[in-house]
């Protein structure tokens, strides 16, 4: 029998009401499509115990923490030192979801951006990726990373990429990663394609976004993690290449991003 490519979903959000009481049946579901290891995202440090008990309690489960944009002006703002002691978990692997949403909540920017130097101060600090997200705010995204990065260098993954091709320009010329999820699946994604298509594939990734973006032949329903295998498979379309050979390729920059998950990995094997 042959075995199916593995692949990671480096981006979900478990703790989400959807998926409640049914994560063993979600992990499964994973498991038989090939994706074998998933990052769930805390979007507020309110909820970190929540989301990092989901990665305790499941092996595949790793975690992020961080403040999402559209939640930076009704949380409390988050510390550099809070995400520093938090870091220390085996399990937390990554800063975020951080970044910059002008498309809802324009009118916070301020207090986004400050959230977003916070976070990547933290990613510097811990060696640990940034994960952006960005939305209607390309050039300050732009920008702030740039400035940021000449401040002193850290790595990113910029998730669920659909901006500009001058943003995703912007990222990988500082050796950050863009992430493809469900969107560059849908029909009317063209330009979303063609920007993964000129990128370096040693710089991509593959995600749900779970709970949202679902790809065909799903679209409109629940998203998750299992469905990490029908957007590997449109990107293997996109680059051209066997899917193996491209599942194979994003878990070697997974692992070269996410470093921390590989050393769990041996320490626990």
């Amino acid at each position: 029998m042959t075995q199916i490519p593995q692949i990671t979903d480096s981006h979900c959000h478990l703790d989400f009401p959807d998926f409640e009481g049914q994560l063993d049946q979600i992990i499964a579901n994973a498991a038989e499509a090939g994706v074998t290891r998933m990052v769930t995202i805390c979007t507020e440090l309110s909820k970190e115990t929540q989301v990092r008990a989901i990665a305790e309690t499941h092996a595949p489960i790793y975690y992020a923490t961080g403040t999402h944009p559209m939640n930076a002006a009704s949380a409390p703002m988050a510390t550099v030192d809070e995400l520093l002691t938090l870091a220390k978990h085996p399990k937390f692997v990554g800063i975020g979801e951080t970044g910059l949403d002008y498309h809802y909540t324009a009118d916070s920017a301020e207090v986004q951006k400050q959230s977003l130097r916070i976070h990547i101060t933290a990613a510097r600090e811990t060696g640990l990726p940034l994960i952006i997200h960005a939305r209607a705010a390309d050039d300050d995204m732009a920008r702030i990373l740039t400035e940021e990065h000449r401040n002193g260098a850290y790595s990113c993954v910029m998730h669920c990429f659909s901006s500009s091709p001058e943003l995703a320009k912007a990222a990988l010329d500082l050796g950050f990663y863009l992430s493809m999820s469900g969107i560059a699946t849908f029909p009317k994604s063209q330009e979303v394609r063609d920007i993964f298509a000129a990128a370096p594939v040693d710089r991509v990734l593959v995600e749900t976004d779970a709970p949202y973006l679902a790809p065909p032949p799903y679209r409109g329903r629940r998203n998750e993690p299992a469905y990490t295998a029908h957007t590997a498979r449109k990107g293997a379309e996109v680059f051209g290449m066997e899917y193996a050979d491209f599942a194979a390729q994003t878990q070697a920059n997974f692992d070269r991003l996410f470093t921390k998950v590989a050393t769990h990995q041996a320490a626990a094997a």
